[in-house]
Parts: C-alpha cells; sequence; structure tokens
C-alpha cells in the first residue's frame, strides 16, 4: 500500500487562476492518481454556487488534468440523508481535497456537528492533500475572522473558533489570506480586508503562543508535514507576524516547521533546499510564468499588438488578440477577476476595432487590401463562438460593423461585404 503524503496548502486567493496552475499539478503529481474532490460548502450560500462549481471542474480538467468531484455539501443543514451522505463518502474518500471562495462563517456553521472537521484532520494525520484558499485558507487556524460580518455589516471584530487543522501540525496560528490586498484603495483593506487598526484590535486578544499567519493573493504555503518543511509558491509572500512584528519570506524559499510552530524561536531560520518537491521559481520559470493578473496579461497583449499594428504585421497583432482571448479564458474560473476582467474585455474590443481600422483606413483599393485584416478577426470570431464566449463574439461583430465590414452567416460559411461610402 503507498503512503500518501501528508500536506497541507495554503493559498491567499488565486486558487483557480493561471498563477496556482503549476502548483495543483505538483501536488496531484504527489498522490500518484488523485482522487480529488471540491469541497463546495463555503460558497454554498451564493445565489451562482452551481456556476462556481462548474468553474473549478473545469479549471482542474483543463489546466490541472485531473477529474474534481463537488461533494454537493452546498447547504448541509438542508440535504437530505441520501445526498449528505453520498457527500461524506465522497469526501472521506478523496486523497485531495479542494476548498475556496465564500464565507468562513457559512462554512464553519454548516460544518459544525458533522464529521467533516474530523475527516478533513484524519487526512492531514494519516495521509493526503488538503488545500485551503480565501475563504475556507481563514478557518484552518485556531480562530478565524468573519469577513464578511465585519467589513461588509460593520460589526466590531471579533473571532471565531477555527478547524485548527493547522494544529495537527503543531502551528498555532490565525491564517488571513489576501493579505496584501489592495482593493480599498484610499482605504486600507490589507489583511483580508481588516485593515491595520482592526487587525492590531485583533492581534489583542490572542493567547501567548498564537501568531499570524498571512498569505498573499496569489501566492501559495505548501506545509509538508513529513519533510518538517513549508515552501513559499505564486507570486508574493507570506508572513510571519509575531507580536505586531512580521517576517516575510519570497516565492521559492523554505520555512522549517520548527518555525511555524514556534516563530518566536529566532534560531530557527528559513532555508532552500534543493530537495524539496514543489517546485520554486527557476530563471526559465520567471520568463515564462503566468502574470500576476489579468490586467496584468491584458497590458501586455496590448503593448504585443501595438507593436504589431506599428509594424504593418496583421499576423502577429491577430496572435496578440488571439493570445488575450485565451487569458481571458483562463482566468474566468477565478472569482476576484473583478474589475480585472471588465478591463480585459475592453482591451480585447478596443484591439478589434482597431484592428478594423488598420483594414479601412488610408487604402487606395480597401476593397483589394482589407482581406487579410477582416479575414484574420473572423478567424477570432470562429474561435471564440466555438468556444461558446458570444460575449466577445459580440464585441466583434459591433467592432467590425463600426469598420463598415458587414458579416453574414449563411449555410454556406461566413461572408462579408465592405460598404464603402
Amino acid at each position: 500500500m503507498t503512503t500518501l503524503p501528508r500536506i497541507l496548502t495554503i493559498m491567499g486567493s488565486g486558487e483557480t487562476a493561471p498563477t496556482m496552475v503549476k502548483v495543483h499539478r505538483e501536488l496531484v503529481r504527489r498522490l500518484g492518481s488523485a482522487s480529488a474532490v471540491l469541497l463546495d460548502t463555503p460558497y454554498g450560500f451564493q445565489e451562482n454556487a452551481p456556476e462556481l462549481a462548474s468553474r473549478a471542474v473545469e479549471y482542474f480538467k483543463t489546466s490541472v488534468n485531473v477529474t474534481i468531484t463537488p461533494a454537493g455539501l452546498e447547504r448541509i443543514d438542508r440535504a437530505d440523508a441520501v445526498a449528505l451522505q453520498h457527500g461524506l463518502n465522497l469526501l472521506s474518500d478523496a486523497n485531495y481535497v479542494f476548498a475556496g471562495p465564500g464565507s468562513p462563517t457559512y462554512a464553519l456553521r454548516q460544518w459544525k456537528a458533522t464529521t467533516i472537521p474530523d475527516m478533513l484532520h484524519t487526512k492531514i494525520r494519516n495521509g493526503g492533500v488538503v488545500t485551503f484558499a480565501s475563504a475556507a485558507a481563514l478557518t484552518l487556524g485556531t480562530r478565524t475572522v468573519p469577513v464578511y460580518e465585519i467589513y461588509k455589516c460593520g460589526e466590531e471584530p471579533y473571532w471565531l473558533e477555527g478547524l485548527n487543522l493547522l494544529g495537527d501540525l503543531g502551528i498555532p496560528a490565525v491564517v488571513i489570506p489576501h493579505y496584501n490586498n489592495a482593493e480599498g484603495g484610499h482605504h486600507d483593506t490589507r489583511f483580508c480586508y481588516l485593515g491595520e487598526r482592526r487587525l492590531v484590535t485583533l492581534e489583542a486578544e490572542l493567547d501567548g503562543g498564537e501568531y499570524v499567519l498571512g498569505v498573499d493573493e496569489h501566492t501559495g504555503l505548501v506545509i509538508d508535514f513529513d519533510a518538517a518543511e513549508a515552501r513559499v509558491v505564486g507570486n508574493g509572500v507570506v508572513t510571519l507576524r509575531v507580536d505586531g512584528a512580521s517576517r516575510t519570506f519570497a516565492s521559492g524559499e523554505t520555512i522549517a516547521l520548527a518555525l511555524l510552530q514556534n516563530p518566536r524561536n529566532g534560531a530557527a531560520a528559513p532555508t532552500q533546499s534543493p530537495s524539496a518537491p514543489v517546485a520554486r521559481a527557476t530563471a526559465d520559470d520567471t520568463a515564462g510564468a503566468a502574470p500576476a493578473s489579468l490586467r496584468g496579461s491584458a497590458e501586455a497583449r496590448k503593448a504585443e499588438f501595438d507593436a504589431a499594428i506599428a509594424a504593418h504585421d496583421s499576423s502577429a497583432a491577430t496572435r496578440a488578440v488571439l493570445d488575450l482571448e485565451a487569458d481571458i479564458r483562463q482566468w474566468s474560473a477565478d472569482t476576484l477577476t473583478g474589475t480585472d476582467g471588465d478591463f480585459a474585455r475592453d482591451t480585447f474590443r478596443g484591439m478589434i476595432l482597431k484592428l478594423g481600422e488598420a483594414a479601412t483606413s488610408g487604402l487606395a483599393d480597401p476593397r483589394a487590401t482589407v482581406a487579410p485584416y477582416v479575414e484574420a478577426i473572423l478567424e477570432i470570431r470562429k474561435v471564440v463562438r466555438a468556444e461558446k464566449r458570444y460575449d466577445l463574439s459580440d464585441i466583434i461583430r459591433d467592432a467590425l460593423a463600426g469598420a463598415r465590414v458587414e458579416v453574414r452567416d449563411t449555410p454556406s460559411g461566413v461572408e462579408w461585404v465592405l460598404q464603402v461610402p
């Protein structure tokens, strides 16, 4: 019988974004044959819960190359006995458990008085990989921050009792994902929307041995119980905040388990371990690394596109547009894309418009020379329609119309006509 690794992975955010693909792949590889389950409780109260589940399933299928099965434990308090037992069986049999966005308060309330906490503790102690991100990550420590209640509803800062899976590793920490969040702009939304003032208030209530374990967005901490170490992965840093003082560890650094268990022991310094199973960043990795955000990707594709247009290279311009479309698709599973998604789609629209303008402006005989550009745009349209991305298809149609190109879908294929004034 193969001995399973004992790994707890904490992700600050981006758990279904391109930034975490390599991490998921490596964790699955460690298992040999993965039986993966999506613990879907944290977002079970949301009206779009089925959509979130399908996004996660598609992400793991296409990006991680593994089938992940939703446990169907969104609303345990309303589940019938058969469905509940089926979900619990899936969770019990899984060797890879993944949970992400939603509400930590809701999740803890649903899991209370069930065997789910015991199952998770068993996997950490006896073998398996548990990957908790975002809201789910908040539940991992001795205490949990009720984010919605404090940030959205205005309640005074307070702690809830956490699952304390970290306690199985001897780590007396509270986990704060989204540690470097900057969505607030002019107001402080660091530390998972708490800000400095509220975090200081909560820190004052911690026991003598407890501390804050902060994980940046699009960053993870892979804690390997058997190797007695943890590795930082992703784009940001992991912070050990002890009595208000912070010590940070960058992506690729290894933290001794002993330091996580007792961060007040300054003798336990971070180490670099060439034999660590989760790959750290190399020069090659950095060169081909996924951008830290969809916005960053859109900005890079726009620069490529502008250079191609300036060089009158319709093929390179088309590649840049298609690459941006692929980026939008890859990031579509990430629930935190938010305004970045709007920015990327606006950029995509602008690129299509400019490609259409390039086809029809300043040409002596537009009908003779416009074809390469229009055909390039229609090839992009073909790709997005095949993927049922009708929102992007509509953008292309409107852009072509603005460039005086009428597109006609006929039984024999797509035809187009240039309306010359």
